[in-house]
């Protein structure tokens, strides 16, 4: 299709008014449009008819017009002036195959010739278009004077170094290697690579490179580390990159080399690294003698009590506690609401001098509005304890033992106030207090012992049976109860209620140890437990339907329960319960059932 653009030939229209104007003018007679404005027409080529045979020059090369100069090289400019001349005599008539040109003398062994020029058009391609292209321009004459002789190529035979043989083509490719006579050199050897194919004699000038042969199909042309190797047989490893183990010294690759670093694919069997986001870190090892943290699981617990790493105050070795002995196991925890456990408890078993045994629980309770209350009630549970465990064996009766039990707690409190570290300071504090509530089941006999309002009951097997509260409280709604003053509900109620009027230590009025043994018919356990328990089961009653039924042949896990269920109910102080089984000797009378009405 012809160009479009407006005219100002004659028979041509104004372009505002489609008036027509003629030639000459310069403005529209009718609207006045400036006509010196529009551009000149030109000279349309004619348009071929479809189908209209066209007659192409035969290409005798590549045309190299379009691309940058090639590196001139010692060879090229030695044999410049010898071929210049020569390639305009070569240039073909109109049709004709061009044909190579002759060989340079056998003194010039292992130039390198320049390509030549390219045909010129046929004179029917030249009047149908108008003038022939000119030919490209021809390579500078070399200046006058001798020229360096180049080195002498390698001959066939011996290969140069550094350059491993041809790779063959894929097959199915099509492609094939560069072959030829030995000392005529294909496209392979051209580039420094070692011809294929049989020997054969050695043409006139040895040595001398015709012109480049075609290349084979699959060659991937590109640059290969600055060189100019190339495979001349297609490459496996696809377009721009070589197959595995090819010599990649001998591929050309469109685009340069990469220099990053290429990862290796993993081998098969290695572990595969972990995703450092989303892996955790492993728990450093404890040191010597150290524990690691509960939050983080990482930081090493200092010693005062706080996470290395993250700050977090660790819960004490005295926040849960619990131990099992034989028949007998407690447990106690700090509770809900406190900052610190200050409750203590001790089981133990031994022997009677006629072998049978004798268990033992010791629970304590330390009085918050003393000082070192949790060092009290720890040294009063220890020294007991130890007293019962050193003159049961001996012979001596359970009570008296119970008794001498409590002494020696007390005794152990009352040091506490001559060891502190700031006497200055403790006159104006109160002495460190708890208070104490034991038991100890030994020939058949039930034993118990208290300082305070830590208690003791008794809850049969038979739940038929009614269970019983086995010790009074030292305080102040018990007294208002023994005087008559106030029943037990409205003692309790009141906000004094839990003042104790009894405890161990150095600023105790006196020190009255209560004592009492019993002699059940039944077998049963007996809850031994600070007031952390029994705000929440205050009655026998209470007590004995939260107490689970297999406790005697569970005690631990009855212990665990009971101290859940003050938990449950708020956890408001510290928790210490010991569950001890109490069974009826062999040999003794079986209790009376019971009449049925």
């Amino acid at each position: 299709m012809m160009a479009q653009m407006h005219q100002s030939a004659d028979g041509q229209s104004c372009p505002g008014c489609e008036e027509p104007v003629e030639s000459g003018d310069r403005f529209c007679g009718a609207c006045g449009y400036d006509l010196s404005a529009l551009a000149a027409p030109g000279t349309d080529r004619p348009t071929q008819a479809l189908g209209t045979p066209v007659e192409w020059p035969t290409a005798a090369g590549t045309d190299t017009s379009g691309m940058s100069p090639p590196t001139q090289h010692p060879a090229d400019l030695a044999e410049s002036a010898a071929t210049s001349a020569g390639a305009q005599a070569a240039t073909p008539p109109s049709g004709a195959a061009p044909t190579p040109p002759p060989a340079p003398p056998a003194g010039a062994a292992g130039a390198r010739p320049t390509p030549p020029p390219p045909p010129v058009p046929p004179a029917a391609v030249a009047g149908a278009h108008g003038a022939a292209p000119a030919a490209p321009p021809m390579p500078p004459a070399p200046p006058a004077g001798p020229q360096p002789t180049p080195p002498a190529p390698p001959s066939a035979a011996a290969p140069a170094p550094g350059y491993g043989p041809a790779v063959p083509p894929a097959a199915g490719s099509g492609g094939a290697p560069a072959t030829g006579p030995a000392g005529a050199s294909g496209d392979g050897a051209a580039y420094g690579g070692t011809p294929t194919g049989p020997a054969g004699p050695a043409a006139p000038g040895a040595g001398a490179l015709p012109a480049e042969a075609p290349r084979a199909t699959g060659t991937v042309p590109g640059p290969s580390g600055g060189g100019h190797d190339r495979a001349p047989g297609p490459v496996e490893g696809g377009a721009g990159h070589p197959a595995a183990g090819q010599d990649t010294a001998q591929v050309r690759y469109d685009t340069p080399r990469s220099e990053d670093f290429e990862l290796a694919a993993p081998r098969p069997g290695t572990a595969v690294a972990v995703d450092p986001r989303t892996a955790q870190p492993p728990p450093a090892p404890a040191a010597a003698g150290g524990k690691l943290c509960v939050a983080c699981r990482a930081g090493h617990v200092d010693t005062d009590g706080y996470c290395e790493n993250c700050g977090h105050a660790q819960p004490r070795e005295r926040d849960h506690m619990e131990q099992e002995l034989g028949s007998v196991a407690a447990v106690s925890d700090r509770g809900l609401r406190h900052h610190r456990n200050e409750d203590a408890f001790a089981v133990s078993s031994t022997a009677l001098p006629d072998g049978s045994p004798a268990v033992v629980a010791v629970v304590c309770d330390g009085v918050s509005s003393a000082t070192r209350p949790d060092e009290a009630s720890a040294a009063a549970a220890r020294a007991a304890n130890e007293r019962l465990l050193a003159v049961l064996p001996l012979g001596t009766n359970p009570q008296q033992a119970m008794r001498e039990a409590i002494v020696a707690a007390s005794e152990a409190v009352n040091s506490l106030a001559s060891d502190d570290p700031d006497p200055e300071s403790g006159r104006h504090r109160n002495a460190p207090a708890c208070t104490i509530v034991g038991a100890v089941s030994a020939g058949g006999l039930l034993i118990v012992g208290w300082v305070g309002d830590s208690r003791a009951y008794w809850v049969p097997d038979d739940r038929s049976v009614a269970p019983a509260r086995l010790t009074e409280d030292d305080s102040w709604a018990a007294q208002m109860v023994a005087a008559g003053l106030m029943n037990e509900a409205e003692a309790y109620a009141d906000e004094r209620a839990h003042a104790i009027t009894g405890w161990l230590g150095a600023d105790a009025y006196e020190l009255d140890p209560h004592t009492q043994a019993f002699k059940p018919d039944r077998p049963g356990v007996v809850v031994v437990c600070t007031d952390g328990l029994w705000n929440y089961a205050e009655g026998a009653d209470d007590m004995a339907r939260v107490v689970p039924g297999d406790a005697a042949l569970r005690p631990l896990h009855s212990a665990q329960m009971l101290v859940g269920h003050a938990l449950d109910g708020g956890g408001h102080d510290n928790v210490t319960v010991a569950v001890l089984p109490f069974a009826v000797p062999a040999g003794d009378p079986a209790p009376p059932v019971p009449a049925t009405p």
